[in-house]
């Protein structure tokens, strides 16, 4: 990510979700009407081609064969932490804190979300870049809606929560999607166990990439274009956990993990028979934990 640019990945996710949004009812997996505010040129130029009559399915399948796996992946992942989200509200959750929040729209668009308070957190330059959007497209952004800017690998969240308004003593929800993978492994530890700093009972939902991706990745469809372009993003992965490890590896900072799905797996889960003809994006994972408040590990201290 460059300097004083907001995130392309978060631009490129956008744009799937734009494109998911504009399918008929019965076909989409979801509706996000904000989606493509976020996009500028090409993006929104392709939504528009996207949306000629004849021409639907032409963008999407020059991205699935540009870069395999990628918008599914994202689709099918945007759906699956919507419903763990919405099956979560009903736990007495009574804060959700999105951490990287990028141009997500949760807080604007899921059910039962403005009832309680969410923490956008991300890094400041795209950040602004989505402040300035809401800005634009909504009368007023909504009072339930706290910003939080921060660099995770420069600044630590108990240093910016507090003056948010974050309790540690409520329930929370706690998304981090689409960041670990380019952050520091000190970044992720020192979060991680910021996350379990929450009260009992409080969930976390993160994504992750398989650690061989990051030392063989010629194993994983797709990956050769996939890497070229967040190069030229200045966007590159840098952390991965091995997947068997992922529960120890949680335990140490006090988490219990609940579940852990791959790419495959969960598209498998919303696109149906349709998924049998997916390939690519297979090294990238989401995991779902809850806080037990029993870190074996001193904090700051990474352990593997």
């Amino acid at each position: 990510m460059r300097d004083g640019h907001a995130s392309r990945t978060a631009e490129h996710n956008a744009l799937f979700r734009a494109l998911e949004s504009d399918l008929p009812e019965h076909r989409r997996l979801f509706s996000d009407p904000l989606a493509r505010a976020f996009l500028t040129w090409p993006y929104a130029t392709a939504t528009r081609v996207a949306r000629v009559p004849g021409l639907r399915e032409v963008v999407p399948r020059f991205i699935d064969n540009r870069w395999p796996g990628v918008r599914t992946s994202v689709v099918a992942r945007t759906r699956l932490i919507d419903d763990v989200i919405a099956a979560s509200l009903g736990d007495h959750i009574e804060q959700l804190v999105i951490l990287g929040a990028g141009f997500d729209s949760r807080a604007y668009r899921l059910r039962g979300v403005s009832d309680i308070t969410v923490f956008e957190v991300d890094h400041p330059d795209t950040q602004a870049a989505k402040r300035r959007t809401l800005r634009r497209v909504l009368s007023a952004v909504p009072t339930h809606v706290r910003f939080v800017a921060v660099d995770f690998n420069q600044r630590q969240l108990d240093s910016v929560m507090p003056a948010a308004g974050y309790r540690d003593s409520a329930r929370t929800f706690i998304l981090w999607e689409g960041v670990t993978n380019y952050l520091t492994e000190a970044a992720v530890d020192t979060t991680l166990r910021w996350c379990a700093r929450a009260a009992p009972g409080s969930r976390l939902l993160f994504t992750y990439v398989h650690r061989d991706v990051l030392t063989n990745p010629r194993a994983f469809v797709g990956t050769e274009r996939l890497f070229a372009t967040l190069a030229k993003a200045h966007e590159q992965l840098t952390f991965g956990i091995e997947p068997s490890e992922l529960r120890a590896f949680l335990a140490k900072r006090g988490l219990d993990l609940e579940r852990d799905v791959g790419a495959a797996e969960y598209r498998q889960r919303y696109f149906k028979e349709a998924a049998r003809r997916m390939r690519g994006h297979e090294f990238y994972r989401v995991a779902l934990a809850r806080v037990t408040g029993a870190e074996t590990a001193p904090r700051g201290t990474p352990s593997s």
